[in-house]
């Protein structure tokens, strides 16, 4: 059988432990959080499996998960990279403006980075990706470094498996009580 690299299917283990990290806060009742899935439109379907072989995007997606933590809204993207930068143009406008609303509305936005060589997570607080995101804009560096991030922010999982964010929020919102 005929192997292929899928672009697709980058981050599929970060997202795997968010799920499962996700279930377990709904399980404990501290969290109740979802992932949205990108709208598509299929255009071949294996008939003996039913898998969809092709398709189209029918609109931009907004972000990976959304939910609420013990009644504070939440939105969030996943972003995996193997470097010790990340490049800003893996983050799209549409989602700058959609976090943005969000925050807007008392909301918290926020993106989960996992830096694979490092086996580290960062949780990236809206305000601190707006940065980064104005500086690659207004023709500064189009990536972030790992030294420039706020040592607060990272994490590493627990078990293996489950992403204790739920801490990096409280983080975040200490600092917005400040």
């Amino acid at each position: 059988m005929p192997t292929f690299n899928s672009r697709g299917l980058r981050g599929s283990a970060l997202e795997d432990c968010i799920n499962h990290t996700n279930e377990v806060l709904r399980h404990d009742g501290l969290a109740l959080i979802q992932k949205i899935p990108t709208p598509i439109t299929p255009i071949d379907i294996e008939k003996e499996t039913r898998h969809i072989t092709l398709a189209y995007f029918d609109q931009k997606s907004t972000v990976d998960y959304i939910g609420a933590v013990q009644g504070i809204p939440v939105c969030f993207d996943a972003k995996e990279c193997r470097e010790d930068t990340f490049p800003m143009h893996n983050i799209h406008e549409h989602q700058m403006v959609f976090m943005e609303d969000f925050e807007g509305q008392d909301g918290i936005s926020f993106f989960l980075l996992y830096f694979k060589n490092h086996d580290k997570y960062y949780y990236m607080r809206f305000e601190e990706a707006l940065k980064f995101w104005n500086r690659s804009k207004n023709g500064g560096r189009k990536s972030l470094r790992i030294e420039e991030l706020d040592d607060d922010f990272f994490f590493e999982s627990s078990n293996g498996y489950f992403l204790p964010y739920l801490d990096m929020i409280n983080k975040d919102l200490d600092r917005r009580n400040t």
